[in-house]
């Protein structure tokens, strides 16, 4: 009887855990697949390569998802300056789609009787893992030990010790999940509504303390290169991490409404997220027209909210795709950006694009392109409908 179950491992002690109860309680032959979105160093992939064999897997395989994840997912999350509740980049949850459809890939590949995964009963990643899997591999039973056992962090802890399996309990007080687009930290301080996470639970740590100013340069809305060397926009996102982490900035704790409809709190750290939307969304406001950055703040958040819970594989995402790219035909440009610790600020920007061009009039002084005479025309016009409602309305008062 073939028992083969495909497991998404990343190292962490949920996952660990699972390999040895999938072999030892549940007797399958395991494969654990680590999906690389960006966010781990050759090293790290070979400690948890290491791991996963120390644990007794079948086999294990990585999955550099990295440009696919960038082109498939965070190219539009930029293009729509996602930030859900005007906070979070969506570090994670953008990065589950991508690993979801990777592990059903590899599972149909492999022709594995299961797929398995660590999210507890709580979160949003149960939903995630479980609906891409029901969508690209519907035949494929899906096995979710910690959410089934309903365990304590402490219980995978002991039961793992009872196999000769050693956890550095300290270490595993926060679950951290890095990713080309930011890095989630969970923790106990997160499941109250009024602790923030302390220094040493964060990634990286505060080392610069004097300001620094760099250039963005985006061509059709994608990130290009970094104070004037070109790059693959991959590269600009890892680069100006490593450049603008150290200051603290990005780090905040999202509160929102999870998929299963409760509150949840998650920490996070994503300097390159957030100041490249921010950077992207100032450059936009020089190149767009009113009604474009309009009909994009309302499309953009509705594209976040749905890929946020899990809803990547729904055809009306690449209808809302192909609007956002198109309106990045002349969101080319510099920005400029100075950093300083826990904050940055965008200075401005300098595009051939730019509607603020003084070839139709100073801003704040005298224009080229109309009279006085026509503004008054105008204005008159341009109430006139609410003029005839207001003396409609008086005389029946």
């Amino acid at each position: 009887m073939n028992k083969k179950v495909v497991l998404a491992f990343s190292g962490g002690l949920d996952t660990s855990f699972c390999v040895i109860y999938l072999k030892e309680e549940l007797g399958y032959e395991v494969h654990s697949v680590v999906v690389n979105t960006g966010g781990f160093s050759k090293e790290e992939l070979k400690d948890i390569e290491k791991k996963a064999y120390q644990l007794g897997v079948a086999s294990h395989t990585t999955l550099d998802e990295t440009t696919k994840y960038y082109t498939d997912c965070v190219k539009y999350l930029i293009f729509g300056n996602v930030l859900k509740n005007a906070t979070y980049p969506l570090s994670v949850s953008a990065e589950r789609v991508c690993q979801a459809t990777a592990i059903a890939n590899y599972a149909k590949k492999i022709g594995s009787t299961a797929v398995a995964h660590g999210s507890t009963g709580a979160g949003n990643d149960q939903v995630r893992f479980d609906m891409i899997f029901n969508i690209l591999i519907p035949n494929i039973d899906i096995i979710t030990p910690i959410r089934d056992l309903q365990l304590s962090r402490e219980e995978e802890i002991a039961y793992l010790q009872q196999h000769g399996v050693e956890i550095n309990a300290e270490k595993a007080k926060y679950s951290i999940n890095k990713g080309l687009w930011g890095t989630s930290v969970g923790g106990k301080e997160t499941l109250t509504s009024n602790l923030y996470l302390p220094e040493d639970a964060w990634p990286t740590p505060c080392t610069k303390t004097t300001p620094e100013i760099i250039e963005i340069t985006f061509e059709h809305g994608e990130p290009v290169a970094l104070n004037g060397t070109g790059m693959e926009p991959t590269e600009v996102i890892q680069q100006l991490q490593a450049l603008a982490q150290p200051f603290g900035i990005g780090r905040d704790i999202h509160v929102g409404d999870t998929i299963i409809g409760i509150k949840g709190r998650v920490g996070f750290e994503a300097a390159a997220p957030l100041i490249l939307v921010k950077a992207h969304h100032i450059l936009e406001k020089h190149t767009l027209t009113k009604w474009q950055l309009s009909w994009k703040e309302q499309l953009g958040a509705f594209y976040g909210n749905y890929l946020h819970e899990g809803q990547f594989h729904d055809p009306v995402m690449r209808d809302l795709e192909a609007f956002l790219s198109s309106t990045q035909k002349t969101v080319s440009g510099k920005v400029f950006v100075e950093l300083y610790p826990h904050r940055f600020v965008i200075q401005g920007i300098d595009s051939d694009f730019d509607l603020m061009s003084n070839a139709f009039g100073s801003y704040g002084e005298m224009n080229k392109a109309w009279t006085g005479d026509d503004v008054k025309g105008f204005s008159k016009i341009f109430g006139n409908q609410v003029m005839i409602w207001h003396k409609v309305n008086k005389q029946k008062d």
